[in-house]
């Protein structure tokens, strides 16, 4: 990805850092059509993959099955300012990610996806076997599926300091 302003370019420590931080991303399908589809999902970064739970079935199941190369954007730090010198603008990071989604149907693969989901988005309810339980329960009726992320571009605006 070719991003104009060199100087707010950030390398991929910053990047994968960003991506652990956010609850969600937003990630833009094609449609075949010429309006794209883009949804928020949360997600979480095992190594090079992004991983998200869904329905079996849907829109996005579809899209994703027809065509497998998607980006996801992750927005950190956004902040609108007025700077002294007269001018509005805003402080900001982001990361965008393109890659391949794939399904994953290994329940082996499944169950830790949900687990490094489960710890980053609720940790405070992972302890005794809660997550055994509720993994037992619902994981023939939950998808999961897996972004191996190809590219990944981070910038930042930050205040001068």
């Amino acid at each position: 990805m070719e991003m104009r302003r060199k100087d707010r370019s950030r390398g991929k420590e910053f990047s994968l850092e960003l991506i652990d931080r956010c609850t969600h991303g937003v990630m833009a399908l094609t449609t075949g059509e010429d309006t794209p589809y883009c949804l928020p999902l949360s997600l979480v970064r095992v190594g090079d993959a992004l991983y998200f739970h869904c329905a079996h079935q849907g829109r996005k199941v579809e899209l994703m099955r027809t065509n497998p190369k998607v980006c996801v954007t992750f927005v950190g730090g956004d902040r609108p300012a007025y700077l002294d010198k007269g001018e509005y603008t805003t402080f900001f990071q982001s990361v965008i990610v393109t890659g391949t989604v794939r399904e994953v149907t290994d329940d082996g693969e499944k169950t830790e996806a949900l687990r490094a989901l489960c710890q980053k988005l609720t940790p405070q309810a992972m302890d005794g076997d809660k997550f055994e339980q509720a993994v037992s329960r619902s994981l023939p009726a939950t998808g999961v599926w897996r972004i191996d992320m190809e590219e990944i571009s981070g910038k930042e605006k930050a205040p001068k300091v």
